[in-house]
């Protein structure tokens, strides 16, 4: 297998080595963060890398530096430096089979949207030693059509996923995101009995810490606010709780990293849970983090009408409900 390497470099360059390129945003790209608009105009080219060329400063949006998330406006303007690809062939797609399992794990299509049950394991877009995700998938599968990601959720957890099939549904979809108009809601199990009633928890959480070159997310009074409401549904008597978490907000591994921090954390979690919890749990069949987006809700601003669409737990986490309720 050949391996491809690509790398920037602003020096002047073989006739192979693409030009600095300045590129409007236009409609297209509009309300797209600045890491997925290099990765669909960069086609081919690593995501870890694009990170990198960002962080140097290599990319700049209206000649000022950008983060990959900065939002971009369809009248910006993008440097992009020049990336050689050392190895010419074609870049490779995502495999059929994964393409085929994606594509059955569609529950809703409309003209706007696609909604995807995605299931646990799989990443929603390549990078990070993973080269293809849901959104590679979908790509491959529907190539005519201009997809993007609307928003994320966790390698290891399971369901909704939104997948804007038109740039105005991504620009509306971000916006009622932005203004706290979108419903989340994920069920969770928890180690323990949960005694707090329902429990909403405001805690700032630090993104950006890196354990091992790996990230790592604390609750930390200079982080970024993060606000979830647990509220217990379901008790296994003193050995677990099944939860609903509603999200106000969207920061990585909020969920998984608020329910630490109150004591209950979350079953299968092996970055922020309890080894003899998770052991016992294998025990009782589970063998992935039990974390589930069941349900997503909003209204679409330009008629009014309200779309809802909700997902069951998949069936490895039913089973272990099912066990623990028979103890």
């Amino acid at each position: 297998m050949k391996t491809r390497r690509y790398e920037s470099t602003d020096a002047p360059a073989p006739q192979a080595i693409a030009k600095v390129r300045q590129i409007e945003v236009g409609e297209r790209g509009e309300g797209q963060r600045l890491d997925n608009f290099l990765v669909r105009t960069l086609g081919g080219v690593p995501k870890t890398h694009i990170f990198r060329v960002i962080r140097k400063g290599e990319v700049r949006v209206n000649g000022k530096r950008a983060k990959p998330d900065t939002r971009l406006l369809a009248s910006d303007i993008v440097r992009i430096p020049p990336v050689r690809l050392v190895d010419p062939d074609a870049p490779r797609k995502a495999p059929t089979p994964m393409v085929d399992n994606v594509r059955r794990a569609i529950v809703h299509a409309d003209p706007r949207l696609y909604v995807v049950d995605k299931p646990a394991g799989v990443a929603v877009h390549g990078g990070s030693g993973v080269s293809f995700g849901v959104i590679e998938a979908l790509r491959a599968a529907f190539p005519e059509e201009t997809l993007e990601l609307v928003h994320r959720i966790d390698r290891d957890t399971s369901g909704i996923l939104l997948v804007a099939r038109k740039p105005a549904a991504l620009r509306a979809l971000h916006a009622l995101m932005r203004d706290g108009k979108v419903e989340k809601r994920y069920l969770a199990l928890v180690k323990g009995k949960w005694e707090l009633g329902q429990k909403r928890i405001d805690v700032p959480l630090r993104t950006d810490i890196r354990v091992g070159g790996e990230r790592t997310v604390k609750a930390h009074a200079s982080g970024k606010e993060a606000v979830s409401v647990f509220k217990p549904v379901q008790f296994f008597g003193k050995r677990a709780t099944m939860m609903e978490v509603s999200l106000e907000t969207g920061r990585t591994h909020q969920i998984r990293v608020h329910a630490a921090h109150a004591g209950y954390p979350l079953a299968g979690d092996e970055k922020y849970g309890d080894a003899d919890f998770n052991a016992k749990m294998q025990e009782a069949g589970l063998t992935r983090m039990f974390l589930h987006a069941s349900l997503l809700s909003f209204t679409w601003p330009d008629s009014g009408v309200e779309f809802t669409v909700s997902a069951p737990l998949p069936a490895e986490l039913a089973a272990v409900v099912d066990g623990l309720g028979r103890k």
